[in-house]
């Protein structure tokens, strides 16, 4: 029997109940350090050439079994109550959830907070959520979730996902039902937060940056607005005296950068440095995206890329300022695309919609804006294979035109 084969009946024995525990419905984090050395080799097993060896000593400690016990009460709560939502309201919600956070915050003995009056309002539930979210399980964490978006509890929504507690593997429909509410704001830290964004999420956001509807731009102007917070932010620290010299440089650094991000560009596509300045995404899955966007989101993209292209060569001290956000707070410079970012994302629009490009005429006036700075970027960039391709492609865009 070979190892796969060994995994997977006792995958199907544990999933049938089998000889195997059955999976936990609600997981905690559970200290291996209390349990591994009590494993022994089961002495029933038959021997032979088996690749897995069946143990038998396995038992969690009494507080993870009473963590998990409050979790699972917690859920099957909760799920009733989100049944009956005439009757449940934003108070009795945070209620609900701030009385789980303190149970578990007992179990292991933590504090929370030091006056008893602050340990019921939203305040409270973020602080808490901050602190405990390593013992908050999928299924909870998308019944918690689900409670934030029928009771418009955006705050706490915020903090499930920076703690990055949502994503597909509990998925709720997270993104559609953002969308629906126009939290443009929070589809954001959602593509920035979460590390299993699926193909088809992302497309819908794509869609949604790059054919805004009124509703839905206006709900931009939010991002707009931190983005404008965060560059006065860094001015006003950049101007700062009797600071350290080092933080001063990052301030600076941070201000330019920032600058460059926040000039000249739309709300939505604010919302886009989203998207291309994440690093959860992979090649694969943007170019999955970007190939279903109809002819006109892809015109948006490509002048939002050239946007980008133009601005990183008129100002070329512009780059990345990973500090930021750990010396002064300035979360957004992690949001920003880099040039080797756009560079990679102008690639993947041209190798996807190629042939549409070349038959339109509608694209050819920001092909040559495109060829234009990207000739004058690759003299100087150390960028040279992505530089090199996309000139390629402009350059057979240009032979077609002439044809």
């Amino acid at each position: 029997m070979t190892l796969l084969d060994s995994i997977t009946r006792a995958a199907a024995e544990a999933e049938s109940g089998g000889n195997l525990s059955p999976i936990s419905k609600f997981p905690v984090v559970l200290n291996a350090d209390d349990i591994f050395p009590q494993l022994k080799p089961d002495s029933e097993a038959p021997d032979g050439a088996s690749l897995v060896k069946r143990v038998s000593g396995w038992k969690i400690s009494e507080t993870d079994a009473e963590i998990a016990e409050l979790a699972a009460g917690f859920a099957k709560t909760l799920r009733r109550k989100l049944k009956k939502t005439r009757s449940f309201d934003q108070g009795k919600f945070l209620d609900l959830l701030n009385s789980f956070l303190r149970n578990n915050a007992e179990k292991i003995g933590l504090s929370l907070s030091s006056d008893p009056s602050d340990a019921s309002g939203p305040d409270f539930t973020r602080a808490a959520i901050e602190k405990l979210g390593f013992l908050i399980g999928r299924e909870v964490a998308a019944l918690i979730a689900e409670g934030c978006v029928v009771l418009e509890l955006w705050e706490v929504l915020e903090s499930l996902i920076l703690q990055g507690l949502v994503g597909h593997l509990n998925s709720i429909n997270l993104v559609e039902k953002l969308m629906e509410k126009s939290r443009s704001e929070l589809l954001c830290l959602f593509v920035k937060h979460v590390p299993d964004l699926r193909s088809s999420e992302l497309l819908s956001v794509l869609k949604y940056f790059l054919s805004p509807t009124e509703v839905s731009y206006r709900s931009m102007i939010r991002v707009r607005k931190q983005w404008e917070k965060q560059g006065l932010l860094a001015i006003e620290k950049a101007a700062q005296k009797g600071i350290p010299k080092k933080v001063s440089n990052v301030a600076k650094e941070a201000s330019i950068l920032l600058m460059v991000a926040y000039d000249g560009f739309s709300s939505s596509e604010l919302c886009l440095h989203y998207v291309f300045g994440s690093s959860n995404l992979d090649g694969l899955m943007l170019s999955s995206a970007i190939s279903k966007l109809d002819g006109s989101e892809v015109l948006c993209l490509i002048r939002y890329f050239v946007k980008w292209l133009e601005k990183y060569q008129r100002f070329p001290e512009a780059g990345p300022c990973p500090s930021a956000g750990k010396v002064l707070g300035l979360k957004a410079c992690e949001s920003v695309p880099s040039l080797e970012s756009v560079l990679r994302g102008l690639e993947l629009v041209l190798d996807e919609h190629f042939l549409y490009l070349v038959l339109n005429s509608e694209f050819h006036d920001e092909m040559r804006v495109a060829e234009k700075v990207i000739n004058s970027l690759a003299s100087e960039a150390d960028l040279c294979f992505p530089v090199d391709d996309i000139i390629k492609y402009l350059q057979e865009v240009k032979r077609n035109e002439d044809l």
